[in-house]
């Protein structure tokens, strides 16, 4: 096993503060001034812009300062901007990220953290340009997008990552050294559960199942509304898009799977071998073509791979979940959140095995995959020339596109159509093949002036 790359702990902020004045006494030339194809040398701290700093892009931005340096913020929200803007005063501020990249060419690698239907532009436009690109999950707002982005990713041979932070963690490497040593035998189901967009007796993380506003309160003053929009169709400004609500529209979200799919069904497909399924379909709550449903259950047909055999893959959000297994002691909880494996020999909920007999029994392997320094330094590791990012555009766009197909299972206009059949998916063709008219949503059309 290659020896990893040791990381020190994180730097307080008092230690940072003072590394960074004396950091200020040497110039930073950026790596494509060199001639080094985007790549930053071993001992540089890459130059990295934000777009979309407010709630998640601030924590990424936070995350990555101890490798690299902020020098520029870009969100169409200056309000939602604040934080950001206090936090690293020197950094350029821009509302539009064409532009930021048109002033700012010392630019080496971008962190996209905006709504997911603009995820893709800016990405592309950022790997066009030779920058690195880390996009937040879901990688993209359509299946199409997310097979564009992984052939540029690989065109320009920029360093890529999507935000799914677990898929460093150690839960998922133990997770697979255990199904892999054969703890429950063969698996042939799983289900994983969300409670989003639900809280439960808290409220709502943002609403769904709910009617296109009809009020049209002015823009604040604050907000870029037209940028907001970007590649979307037109429609008037209100509070019940922005901020954060957008999750749960049609023209700008990915509802509740795409939200946490990404998340939650990365360590299936890891432990499983999954990409591709073969057919797809879902149940639902009352749809309609502004918000994805309150509540759902996506069912994925899996081929068999290599000497695994077929698998059934069960999600559920809105606060549905699987039935209780049998083997789960009195008086301990499934959980609003979790995933469960059915195998030949007993089950998994999350990494702990049922029933208890069998965990009892079962003799754990030692830890042998090799374990990440972090979901962030793998990125800065690859900006580096090191090896690709564990959720690199590789893995991470085929993992999106199978996402996303649970969505389009969704969508209101083929539900007549799909009461009567099951969505077959021909993955060499990227195609539905038993109906074309689901096709059309595997890609979207762009207002005026925003493309691909």
């Amino acid at each position: 096993m290659a020896e990893l790359k040791k990381y020190p702990s994180r730097p307080t902020r008092r230690e940072f503060l003072a590394s960074a004045v004396t950091a200020m006494a040497f110039t930073y030339v950026p790596s494509h001034v060199l001639g080094q194809n985007g790549r930053a040398a071993a001992s540089e701290r890459p130059n990295i812009a934000g777009v979309g700093v407010g709630g998640k892009g601030f924590g990424d931005l936070e995350s990555i300062e101890p490798y690299a340096n902020i020098v520029a913020l870009c969100d169409v929200d200056d309000r939602m901007a604040g934080k950001a803007f206090g936090r690293w005063p020197a950094a350029g501020r821009y509302k539009d990220y064409r532009v930021m990249l048109d002033k700012q060419p010392e630019i080496d690698a971008v962190i996209v953290a905006t709504p997911d239907h603009t995820h893709a532009v800016i990405s592309l436009e950022a790997m066009r340009r030779g920058k690195h690109v880390y996009t937040q999950k879901p990688l993209t707002h359509t299946v199409h997008e997310a097979q564009v982005l992984t052939q540029a990713a690989r065109e320009h041979g920029v360093a890529t990552q999507m935000g799914n932070q677990g898929q460093a963690g150690e839960h998922t490497r133990r997770l697979r050294e255990m199904i892999w040593d054969g703890v429950i035998g063969s698996i042939h189901e799983v289900h994983v559960w969300t409670d989003r967009p639900n809280k439960g007796l808290l409220g709502e993380y943002w609403p769904q199942g709910i009617a296109r506003p009809t009020q049209t309160p002015g823009v604040p003053s604050w907000l870029d509304w037209d940028l907001f929009i970007g590649p979307a169709p037109v429609r008037p400004y209100h509070p019940a898009y922005h901020p954060f609500k957008w999750r749960g529209w049609w023209d700008f979200g990915t509802g509740a799977l795409g939200d946490i799919g990404c998340h939650a069904l990365d360590p299936v497909f890891r432990a499983l071998k999954l990409k591709y399924p073969i057919s797809v379909q879902a149940v639902s709550t009352r749809i309609s073509n502004e918000t994805y449903p309150s509540g759902s259950i996506v069912t994925y047909e899996f081929p068999a791979r290599e000497e695994i055999p077929p698998v059934t893959l069960k999600w559920y959000d809105g606060g549905l979940r699987p039935e209780r297994p049998a083997e789960l002691a009195k008086g301990l909880r499934l959980g609003t959140n979790g995933t469960l494996y059915v195998g030949e020999k007993g089950k998994l909920l999350g990494n702990t095995i049922l029933p208890e007999s069998l965990r009892r029994e079962y003799e754990s392997p030692e830890p042998h995959l090799e374990r990440s320094p972090g979901h962030y330094e793998e990125w800065i590791e690859a900006i580096k020339g090191g090896k690709p990012a564990g959720s690199s555009f590789d893995w991470a766009g085929p993992l999106t596109e199978t996402v996303l197909l649970g969505n389009i299972a969704l969508r209101m206009d083929l539900r007549e159509k799909l009461d009567r059949q099951i969505l077959t998916w021909d993955a060499e063709q990227r195609r539905f093949s038993n109906l074309p008219e689901a096709n059309a949503y595997l890609h979207k059309n762009y207002r005026e002036g925003w493309s691909l």
